[in-house]
């Protein structure tokens, strides 16, 4: 069964895969508005929610989504975006069908004993390209 929502650990999937990696060292926001591109063509394409989370710097969690986009958080500083995630998950794993995406081994144990089902960096590589694949 297709999981309704999809929260992704954008720096996790960011330093996993070694295109975005490299968007990265020139300038962190083309990393991540390539991340987020393919991510909303995932949710164009598929009908699934998706959320991203991202380290921030802020005094408090920025949340942008227009009607119909993905869902963006950035953390508050000194507050990881795994720790969004983490909440995330326990707050919405026992009413929806998460899958959280993400390498941090820690991030993905908090995340399944809340009811969610997790996949690596790689895993997510997968599942993005799949649709098209069709």
């Amino acid at each position: 069964m297709q999981p309704q929502y999809l929260i992704v650990d954008g720096h996790s999937v960011i330093f996993a895969w070694p295109e975005l990696r490299a968007l990265h060292q020139r300038r962190t926001s083309l990393a991540r508005d390539a991340l987020i591109k393919k991510l909303r063509d995932y949710q164009d394409w598929t009908g699934v929610r998706v959320v991203v989370v991202f380290d921030g710097k802020g005094s408090a969690i920025d949340a942008t989504a227009d009607p119909g986009e993905i869902q963006i958080f950035y953390s508050r500083a000194g507050q990881t975006a795994d720790a969004i995630v983490e909440r995330l998950a326990s707050k919405y794993g026992e009413q929806f069908q998460l899958l959280i995406a993400t390498s941090d081994y820690m991030e993905q144990e908090t995340a399944s004993a809340c009811g969610a089902e997790c996949i690596s960096a790689e895993g997510l590589r997968g599942l993005l390209e799949e649709p098209h694949s069709r």
